[in-house]
């Protein structure tokens, strides 16, 4: 039989974490790339997302951040431009949450962008405070029960 070289198997790189923890310089946009807003994942290392400029661009996942860094709806993320096509993107970053509120709010962002909940959902922060996901019944409705 061969000797093993290696050091273990996938569940010890699953296991692997870069220091997601600790905090990172914010990075902001240069030219030839785009804030963006990913609307779906697509599966294949690439997902559909709405850029602030207002197109809509079929993006790839670099290799890079393949299988390390999870992307999901909703999630803003940073996209580098394509000269040859303008339909298409790369995706260079994705920003957490307080990086994001933080582009937000100094101005990188436009207002009408929502962070804290997915594109999926179709709900306004209006409507979930209004919607009511039960019935309630009284005394009587449950005697006839």
């Amino acid at each position: 039989m061969p000797k093993n070289k290696g050091k273990g198997g996938k569940n010890r790189k699953r296991g692997k974490n870069e220091a997601d923890d600790e905090k990172r310089e914010l990075v902001f946009k240069e030219d030839g790339q785009e804030y963006a807003q990913v609307l779906r994942m697509l599966g294949n290392g690439r997902c559909e997302a709405m850029c602030i400029d207002g197109t809509k661009r079929l993006c790839h996942i670099r290799g890079k951040m393949h299988k390390k860094v999870w992307i999901a709806a909703g999630d803003i993320i940073l996209v580098g431009l394509r000269d040859y096509q303008d339909d298409k993107a790369d995706v260079i970053l994705k920003y957490m949450p307080d990086e994001a509120r933080l582009l937000k709010a100094y101005g990188e962002l436009p207002d009408t962008t929502r962070l804290n909940e997915g594109i999926g959902a179709g709900l306004d922060e209006e409507d979930d405070a209004t919607a009511n996901d039960y019935i309630e019944f009284e005394d009587e409705d449950i005697d006839k029960i």
